[in-house]
């Protein structure tokens, strides 16, 4: 379905602050299989743009030094990034053997729609406590 108001919308990035540049870098690229594409900014203030293998991406930014934050961000802040997969328990796998932690495992169940939509979910914590939700349509 096409959005009529603003053409050729889509999705292309979420942006997520971490605190531990190194290790959220090696939990999404190493662990979860993302592609660094591009990369800025020196120890303290870096970013990187993680391919997750479809286009779109992760915009990560290494909080800063003093872990600063600011009433803005909690106001806009996303609950969670949702990752589509044709194997939810083989992600949810994954992310655990790269240091993630449990936070729902994998189940069927259904969204509440009219009528249902079965569906098969899982969740992790990264590496900053970031809510990560591994998603299939059944």
């Amino acid at each position: 379905m096409a959005n009529e108001i603003i053409k050729g919308c889509g999705f292309t990035h979420i942006c997520l602050f971490v605190h531990d540049f190194e290790k959220s870098h090696r939990f999404y690229c190493e662990g979860l299989g993302m592609k660094e594409t591009a990369a800025w900014g020196q120890p303290g203030s870096r970013a990187c743009m993680l391919d997750l293998g479809d286009g779109n991406s992760i915009e990560m930014f290494e909080a800063k030094s003093n872990h600063e934050t600011h009433s803005t961000w909690e106001a806009g802040t996303w609950g969670h990034l949702a990752l589509h997969t044709e194997d939810v328990k083989g992600a949810f796998t994954a992310a655990l053997k790269a240091g993630a932690r449990e936070k729902t495992a994998p189940n069927q169940t259904a969204l509440g729609t009219i009528p249902p939509t079965p569906i098969e979910i899982a969740f992790v914590y990264g590496p900053d406590g970031e809510e990560i939700e591994f998603f299939k349509f059944l």
